[in-house]
């Protein structure tokens, strides 16, 4: 195996250079989308009483709603409802984690990829296998990018319908005697910038699998067509 000598040539061409962006994309990626914590906010009127107390329900990744319930601020049981046992609607971790997941594995693979550009150029370039296993893994990551970010961006959907004015109609208390109303919910702007990095990373990686396909055997010449274009005489068949 060739030794390690630092080459920051690649990193000015396409291959390199696009490899940089799509690393810096994934750490948006599974940040936006690891890092989020939110709360849902309704305020509740007790029977024959005025005034309005808040119950809050925090929620963050990886998104399982079931398991985040209400509580008041003092941690009482307002209106004499047991809160605690009341909780959101639905388990999105599934989708989240495969985003969250996939995006951490893209910025490792992307850290050795540059590793390899310009730490061992002459070595991927000499070789046959190794342009070939990138853009393998290229195609492989831009069809799991479509995936993964079509299936968080309709997990993303449903938690705003989850955590929105709609939670009102599924607690039993807000049915009954008690009176709830809407407060708020902590905006999701992360979680859209999210979704909007994924798809980013689908095109980076989409468009890179050309820079990354012309370094295969794939789109190199054959030697017969290379001795054609220089004027040179096929042998003769036969005897």
């Amino acid at each position: 195996m060739s030794s390690f000598q630092l080459n920051l040539n690649p990193l000015k061409e396409p291959l390199g250079f696009i490899k940089v962006l799509e690393w810096i994309a994934s750490i948006f990626a599974f940040a936006t989308c690891g890092g989020f914590k939110g709360k849902t906010e309704i305020l509740v009127t007790c029977p024959q009483a005025s005034d309005n107390r808040t119950i809050i329900a925090t929620f963050g990744y990886p998104f399982r709603l079931n398991q985040a319930s209400f509580q008041a601020f003092s941690h009482v049981n307002v209106c004499d409802v047991n809160w605690k046992s009341y909780v959101l609607i639905g388990d999105y971790s599934s989708s989240a984690q495969f985003y969250v997941t996939f995006a951490v594995f893209v910025f490792l693979y992307c850290i050795a990829a540059l590793l390899l550009y310009v730490g061992y150029t002459n070595l991927y370039r000499d070789s046959r296998k190794l342009p070939m296993i990138d853009f393998v893994v290229t195609l492989v990551a831009t069809f799991l990018w479509l995936v993964s970010t079509s299936a968080w961006a309709k997990a993303l959907t449903d938690i705003k319908i989850a955590t929105g004015h709609r939670i009102i109609q599924e607690l039993v208390p807000c049915n009954q005697e008690v009176k709830c109303y809407f407060g708020s919910v902590t905006s999701m702007g992360s979680l859209n910038v999210s979704v909007i990095f994924g798809f980013l990373n689908m095109i980076l990686w989409g468009g890179n699998a050309w820079f990354v396909y012309k370094e295969t055997t794939l789109h190199s010449p054959s030697n017969t067509s290379a001795s054609h274009g220089q004027g040179g005489i096929p042998p003769p068949t036969g005897i």
